[in-house]
């Protein structure tokens, strides 16, 4: 800590990572130990945490991350969409389809970014805001891929074709290294196949909106 922090803001999002890094949420004690202060000092970071609602208490007393942190989150989208349209510009161009960020929402793949290629006569109609289970299409494939991948090296790309919308296909790679981003970057195109050189393409792509989140 330096005299410009606060201790106390910054035992608060301490709080906030450990809770958010748990499925079973941490009691009083465990977050006692786990920052090294007493538990008088923990129950006064909850008690604040959950007057925003990003915290709650469940009937146990284990806390855990609250529904506050999603009205927070709704404003990672549009950075994270800005950040990476350039990519997915120069990816639509080059390949001549349709390019899109996905992110996870819940259990679902949701499209945060499209770009159409301006030079094609006909592409495939995909829009921001197109949600699907993550278990269909290669956005959401490869997202579960990268989740298989964590200790495993590094995950490929992923093709599909006729899982979303018939006779189309589509590739997607995960983005990899993003500290609280969970997405992948793709393309979808009208073919019974994708053609050789597109997978590793959007790996590149995938890889330069990784690199601009960071």
């Amino acid at each position: 800590m330096t005299a410009e922090t606060s201790q106390t803001l910054d035992r608060g999002l301490r709080v906030l990572k450990l809770l958010a890094d748990t499925d079973h949420g941490l009691t009083v004690t465990e977050l006692s130990n786990k920052l090294g202060v007493n538990r008088t000092v923990v129950y006064r970071l909850l008690a604040t945490l959950e007057q925003h609602a990003l915290v709650r208490r469940d009937l146990g007393g284990r806390a855990r991350v609250g529904l506050g942190v999603l009205r927070l989150g709704r404003q990672v989208h549009p950075l994270v969409r800005e950040a990476a349209l350039p990519a997915l510009r120069s990816l639509a161009e080059d390949i001549g389809a349709t390019a899109h960020l996905t992110l996870v929402d819940g259990s679902d793949a949701l499209a945060v970014a499209v770009v159409e290629p301006t030079w094609t006569d006909y592409h495939v109609a995909y829009r921001a805001g197109f949600r699907h289970p993550l278990d269909r299409g290669a956005a959401g494939r490869a997202i579960l891929s990268a989740r298989r991948h964590t200790t495993a090296g590094h995950p490929g790309y992923t093709l599909t074709h006729g899982e979303l919308e018939a006779g189309a296909s589509g590739a997607a790679a995960p983005l990899v290294g993003v500290s609280g981003v969970e997405g992948s970057v793709g393309v979808v195109m009208l073919a019974d196949a994708v053609p050789e050189r597109v997978g590793p393409r959007v790996l590149d792509a995938a890889q330069e909106v990784a690199d601009a989140l960071r």
